[in-house]
């Protein structure tokens, strides 16, 4: 019980650690990105803390930053094709934790993600096959695992739309419900919401 406490409470702190780092100000104004546009903000909002391997992954606008406890620097992991929209066009993109470590991430604009492999860092892009929607600009904003149903949930909030999303063979089917899903920025998207 006492490692399993120490351990959140190491990844807790790394993920303090990191919003002090990376300039994690949520109260401050949108900065330009290095390519014109904003750079997505709050940064503090896309990052997700594996307290199982004491380690916190942020999205930045030019990829991801992963910081461990077992290494003291910060280590940038560059998407490689990544495209996103920032504000006022949209909500940020997302990632998520996979049930072996691994980092997903989201376009705002395209339905692909990208992956991010748990000990080498490697990224490999996946393209999704859409079931609907195939004349519409899909991407998702909202990504959350769910063990359960062993598939990633996504939330598009251009559309207002809820995706699962089986990582084989690449497949994301709509999930259909009586109304659009709104706010679906801040959503972590879940089977039954």
């Amino acid at each position: 019980m006492w490692n399993a406490t120490a351990g959140v409470a190491r990844a807790l702190f790394l993920a303090a650690s990191m919003v002090s780092i990376v300039g994690c100000d949520i109260s401050a104004a949108p900065r330009q990105a290095h390519n014109g546009g904003p750079e997505l903000q709050p940064p503090g909002a896309r990052t997700r803390v594996d307290a199982a391997r004491n380690r916190v992954w942020t999205l930045t606008p030019e990829g991801v930053v992963l910081l461990e406890a077992s290494r003291p620097e910060r280590v940038a992991v560059p998407l490689p094709g990544w495209v996103w929209a920032g504000a006022p066009y949209g909500c940020l993109p997302d990632l998520a934790l996979g049930p072996r470590g691994e980092v997903v991430v989201t376009s705002n604009v395209v339905p692909t993600l990208w992956r991010i492999d748990p000990r080498s860092l490697a990224v490999s892009v996946h393209a999704l096959a859409l079931d609907a929607d195939t004349d519409k600009d899909v991407g998702f904003t909202g990504l959350a695992f769910s063990p359960k149903h062993g598939a990633y949930y996504a939330a598009s909030e251009a559309h207002g739309s809820r995706w699962r999303i089986d990582p084989m063979p690449g497949k994301a089917r709509k999930i259909s419900h009586s109304a659009p899903v709104r706010q679906a920025c801040a959503a972590r998207p879940t089977p039954l919401s």
